[in-house]
């Protein structure tokens, strides 16, 4: 069931929380501090941009502690394995391609794009095999980024991935973001979902009034509205420019939505009088190492082309630098958020905004538990020994 709440109607309790948010939020099920959940492995995730992937080329790739061994082989088509070899646990993203297989760079094994042992080139003719070879993951090639699913394979094919029209359309021109966040996913998530850090931007952006307008919360999902003022001060004109006001500016006011919709997030502004956003943000936030203190965020920006030819392109530069500006200052807050509870042992924020009450508790239970010291196909690995034969496919050993 979905929940739609009125700014109006939200009532917060006057004076701070006695206690840190896992007590102050005193709900079920939000007792658990939400920097000990992992995320589900059972989605769709970037792990690379696809020029990073060149043919006949391997390319080291981490999921939360995973290390997954990116190659496109001869035939142009990407395939993602287990990061050791089976003989050895030498890295295989430090092997070589030929034509669609990834041989080891120590002892020359060879594997196929399934995770099968291809070649061994000293074994004695009619000798056995070992009968496993290593984990391949399931892999698609779309918006410019490799994605992977490294949760159980069994569950790919089922498993919703990321529709974004305005990718290809001409109307539109995309910017493509990947870049490391010391911190815990979850901490971006609330980063952009609350608009009310617009002063951490006073000098980007002057003075920003955010006003929120309502929001919704589901299982999966919590979605806010904000209108979007400026009061005073200089605004980077990229901003300007990205907004769809031109090089003379507006101070005409923004309508904001941002949703989360695990484990995406996404964002889209639309002008005063517009029908149609004047840009969509896609975000991913994907752990790298097994404590899931550090992420990696790839964003794809779609910007509506002006009626004017080439307009966007001379805006280009001045849009890439506001939004790198406006990214760093956000890194630098979540950062300190992270740091701080590496400091602490624990989450002591003291939150009063219900809509990211909301988005912890989507967060919480959608997620699964940190299991440091193991990776986070662990579960996966051990569900399909049970299975018997069919753990051979995975290639857990």
């Amino acid at each position: 069931m979905t929940e739609t709440v009125s700014a109006q109607d939200e009532v917060i309790p006057a004076g701070p929380p006695s206690s840190p948010d896992h007590a102050a939020d005193s709900r079920p099920g939000a007792a658990a501090d939400l920097r000990r959940t992992g995320i589900n492995p059972d989605f769709w995730y970037p792990v690379a941009v696809s020029g990073s992937v060149r043919k006949n080329k391997t390319f080291a790739a981490t999921f939360a502690g995973e290390r997954i061994a990116l190659y496109r082989g001869e035939s142009g088509t990407v395939y993602a394995l287990e990061d050791r070899c089976a003989h050895r646990q030498v890295p295989l993203s430090m092997g070589v391609v030929e034509g669609d297989t990834l041989r080891c760079c120590y002892h020359a094994w060879a594997y196929r794009g399934n995770g099968r042992i291809s070649q061994i080139p000293y074994l004695p003719k009619g000798a056995g095999r070992p009968p496993r070879g290593i984990r391949a993951y399931p892999v698609r090639e779309a918006y410019g980024l490799v994605f992977v699913f490294p949760g159980d394979p069994e569950k790919a094919a089922a498993a919703a991935f990321p529709g974004l029209p305005e990718f290809d359309s001409a109307k539109h021109k995309t910017m493509t973001f990947s870049r490391a966040v010391r911190c815990h996913y979850s901490f971006m998530h609330e980063n952009l979902l609350d608009m009310n850090h617009q002063f951490l931007h006073r000098g980007i952006l002057g003075r920003i009034q955010p006003k929120l307008l309502g929001y919704d919360t589901g299982p999966q999902s919590v979605q806010a509205r904000y209108l979007f003022t400026h009061v005073s001060g200089k605004k980077d004109r990229g901003a300007g420019l990205l907004a769809g006001e031109g090089i003379g500016g507006s101070k005409s006011p923004d309508v904001i939505t941002i949703r989360t919709e695990y484990p995406y997030q996404t964002l889209q502004l639309v002008p005063e009088d517009a029908e149609l956003p004047a840009f969509s943000l896609w975000v991913a936030y994907v752990p790298e190492d097994a404590e899931q203190r550090t992420n990696h965020v790839y964003g794809l920006l779609m910007i509506e082309k002006p009626p004017v030819p080439g307009a966007l392109h001379l805006a280009w530069p001045f849009i890439r630098r506001f939004t790198e500006r406006v990214f760093a200052e956000d890194r630098m807050a979540v950062e300190a958020e992270q740091r701080a509870w590496d400091e602490q042992g624990e989450d002591r924020n003291h939150e009063v905004f219900p809509l990211i009450l909301d988005v912890r508790d989507v967060l919480r239970s959608n997620g699964v538990p940190i299991r440091p010291g193991l990776c986070g196909a662990a579960a996966s690995c051990g569900a399909a020994r049970l299975a018997g034969p069919a753990s051979l496919a995975t290639g857990c050993s």
